[in-house]
């Protein structure tokens, strides 16, 4: 039984949506909480306010401060509007872009918001119609808006939407103005305080003229055009899984030359209840089980799969039995980045201050390959707002060829300033184009990179702990890992612990030693002098705390993969027991 001062808490917050500033039905909705006994459901929808985390603002649709609906998405929105006429004052004219994607209310909550910012005399440049998220990033530099908006929910369940803010470089906000946007977000005391009345003047409706423009960048990311001309037949199996990427993929794939494209038809519908899948994440087996099945029957080369907003992809081809596997991200950004470094060795473009970028919860594997190719490897945070920032940092001084995450992430290019599915899919086209150029398939491509650099295998366990009794549990099992850090892990000792919210490194003696990085993050590391590493984090957009198990091994040719796998599996699993997981 919650106590007492909560639920009077939550009931004060829900009494003052019960004024005519909220519309008849929302009323409706509080006033039946309200009077039921059970008050699980008004303090889950009360009981905090919907926050920035590492994706944006994201939530569960329906009534409440907890809730995504035009009442949050507003109070952001004119938040937003008064951070960005602070911030912009001597601008003759304040501009965003707004795009959104496939999900249920994405449309209406993208309306509400380009009708808020006009409303506050800020320019908008309004999608005609869901768009990747990349293609809005890519939107903000190339209309020299001051900001942008994107409605989507990325890969969570239907019942969710979201809302990702981006900065004048077109990369997601970061710090100082995350925070400043939210102290003004919660200066909003209620819907009276949100301009709901938009300006139609200053509501532009793009769309065609920007694909355009965006597509023609993205095929400058090809760097072997040669083997996608010897290869043009090759055959795609793609899906969308009812998301955004149906407006651009299979458009972007025939630009780069690719002729043999096939896609799910059963998924190449908007559908923001995700009908043909448990849940439209293609990092899950069973989002892809359609594109899989076709390519099976049509014996293709390769399948990929976008999420709803078209910033992750999923991979899956046939291994050297004909049978089809999926690659993990780990794994798609490992053969990215060898294949880009690999290319620009050919191409001569090497000139020494090149730099790639993963997630600190990313492969090691990926530094092994950059630095025996004498290419700088930088980590940074998870989120892809990191990787834009280092971009940032170094433009005009070194040159940006790739970054990545494990989370299926890619993004190849720097005119986007946030993962691309788009680019990402031709770009892993035209790389089974060139495997296939040189005699092998991307599954062989995959273990020759483990026979030349080491075998790394990475296990990602998700401890799911919903509402706010799940939130204490996860916030408890942060501190018992911070405050009694394990001494050893599956029988190898722990030589190294890293804690990234008090930035510092503790040595197997005790010895300890600053982190440079820009920011504290809540994100525990352990290294293993076995060269395993687990790294521990909450989620910063779903209920759960994850753990990333990453083992190294050896690899001493193709044949020995079945094995190599076999063994890091055991070892995963010793380390879980280890960590009571």
């Amino acid at each position: 039984m919650e106590n007492k001062e909560l639920i009077k808490q939550v009931t004060e917050k829900a009494n003052k949506w019960l004024t005519p500033a909220y519309d008849a039905e929302t009323q409706a909705e509080v006033k039946r909480m309200l009077a039921s006994e059970d008050k699980t459901e008004l303090i889950e929808c009360f009981y905090k306010d919907l926050e920035f985390g590492t994706g944006g603002l994201r939530g569960i649709m329906g009534v409440g401060t907890n809730r995504m609906n035009i009442y949050t998405v507003g109070a952001a929105t004119q938040g937003l509007s008064n951070y960005l006429n602070a911030s912009f004052k001597n601008l003759p004219q304040i501009a965003v872009v707004v795009g959104y994607d496939c999900r249920n209310n994405s449309d209406l909550f993208a309306k509400i918001s380009a009708d808020i910012f006009s409303a506050n005399g800020i320019k908008v440049y309004l999608f005609d119609g869901m768009r990747p998220t990349p293609e809005m990033s890519f939107a903000i530099r190339y209309l020299g808006c001051q900001s942008g908006i994107i409605l989507t929910a990325s890969h969570n369940p239907k019942e969710y939407n979201g809302y990702k803010a981006y900065w004048d470089d077109g990369a997601q906000v970061l710090a100082p103005h995350d925070n400043g946007i939210i102290d003004e977000v919660n200066k909003i005391a209620s819907a009276a305080d949100i301009k709901f009345v938009g300006n139609p003047d200053l509501i532009q409706i793009v769309g065609e003229e920007l694909d355009q423009v965006y597509l023609d960048k993205v095929k400058t990311v090809s760097l072997d055009p040669q083997a996608i001309a010897h290869q043009k037949d090759m055959k795609i199996v793609y899906t969308p899984i009812h998301g955004t990427g149906m407006i651009l993929i299979p458009r972007a794939l025939k630009m780069w030359g690719f002729e043999n494209v096939l896609t799910v038809p059963e998924q190449m519908v908007k559908d923001g209840n995700f009908s043909t899948v448990v849940s439209p994440n293609p990092e899950n087996a069973e989002a892809l089980s359609m594109a899989v099945a076709l390519a099976k029957k049509v014996d293709a080369d390769l399948v990929m799969a976008s999420d709803p907003d078209a910033d992750r992809v999923g991979i899956a081809c046939k291994d050297d039995k004909g049978e089809w596997v999926l690659i993990n991200g780990n794994q798609t950004c490992l053969i990215y980045l060898y294949y880009i470094l690999t290319q620009y060795k050919q191409l001569g473009k090497i000139k020494g201050n090149e730099f790639c970028v993963k997630t600190i919860v990313t492969t090691e594997l990926i530094k092994a390959v950059a630095d025996k190719n004498n290419i700088e490897m930088m980590d940074c945070y998870t989120g892809f707002k990191w990787i834009a920032r280092e971009i940032r940092e170094n433009e005009g001084k070194k040159v940006y060829i790739g970054g990545g995450e494990e989370s299926y992430g890619f993004l190849a290019e720097d005119f986007v300033r946030d993962k691309d599915a788009v680019s990402a899919c031709c770009l892993i086209a035209e790389i089974a184009a060139w495997a296939k150029d040189n005699g092998k398939t991307l599954y062989q491509l995959l273990l020759d990179i483990y026979v030349e650099y080491g075998f790394s295998k990475e296990v990602t366990v998700n401890v799911v702990k919903p509402g706010k009794s799940g939130a204490e549990e996860i916030k408890q099992m942060m501190t018992n890992f911070r405050n009694h850090p394990p001494r050893e892990l599956a029988g190898s000792k722990v030589i190294l612990c890293k804690d990234y919210q008090t930035l510092t490194q503790t040595d197997a003696d005790g010895n300890v030693s600053p982190l440079n990085m820009p920011d504290t993050s809540n994100v525990l590391q352990y290294f293993t002098a076995d060269g395993c590493k687990v790294s521990v984090r909450p989620s910063g957009t779903e209920p759960k705390i994850k753990f990333y198990i990453e083992i190294k091994g050896e690899m001493g040719c193709r044949n020995c993969y079945t094995s190599a796998d076999a063994t890091a599996d055991e070892k995963a699993k010793a380390i879980m027991k280890s960590l009571g997981i």
